[in-house]
């Protein structure tokens, strides 16, 4: 049975992982025949959203406690992932992946990558390990990876940063998933694109089952 380490960067879409494409991406791996384990880096969110409201509230949260929500608490610190053990990773989107996870929601192209993000994403690249990516996560494979063909959508402005940042982009219609055949990357839309939650699992399924058959 095929392992998929999946990493997740909080717990909600305006400030950690986007939760349909989460809990899309665990039933696709299990439904297409193979096994995930979660991971999250142990670390401060950048703000917590009400989710409501819409606006910044006052305090703080762990990125690891409130991916952990997601996971029902069957989760490890990202520390603790070693690629060896696993033959693909995965990251759902969410804006916590660009607030948590890099920069990219502050300093665009300029940004930076969390550094226990660039060594996973490092490993599973040197060791030919199937990356996949949903919505706006390819960013972090963009800048961590030269010369990456990749998708975040039809935004123009994503677009730009991420050819700024050396990346090759191709606009994508729901579900569809773009293949770095080079470097055995994977990415699609999902709610980079106006789409239902149908559309969400339709993209995950698509993405899980491109990821296995090069595994």
């Amino acid at each position: 049975m095929k392992k998929f380490a999946i990493i997740l960067a909080g717990c909600g879409v305006k400030d950690g992982s986007e939760i349909h494409e989460a809990v899309m991406s665990m039933y696709a791996v299990m439904k297409n025949g193979a096994e995930y384990h979660i991971f999250a880096p142990d670390i401060a969110q950048h703000h917590v959203v009400n989710h409501f409201t819409g606006a910044e509230m006052h305090e703080t949260r762990n990125v690891l406690f409130e991916s952990a929500r997601i996971a029902r608490g069957m989760i490890k610190p990202l520390s603790d992932l070693e690629m060896r053990d696993f033959d693909a990773l995965l990251f759902p989107g969410g804006f916590g992946v660009a607030k948590n996870l890099c920069t990219y929601a502050f300093k665009g192209a300029a940004c930076t990558v969390n550094q226990e993000i660039a060594r996973v994403i490092k490993e599973a690249v040197s060791l030919s390990k199937a990356v996949g990516a949903l919505c706006i996560s390819p960013v972090l494979l963009a800048g961590i990876i030269d010369d990456v063909t990749i998708t975040v959508g039809p935004d123009e402005g994503d677009a730009q940063n991420v050819k700024a940042m050396g990346a090759h982009h191709i606009v994508t219609k729901p579900g569809e998933v773009i293949i770095d055949e080079k470097h055995r990357l994977f990415s699609t839309p999902c709610y980079q694109l106006p789409s239902t939650i149908v559309q969400i699992a339709e993209g995950a399924d698509n993405i899980v089952k491109a990821m296995l058959k090069v595994m």
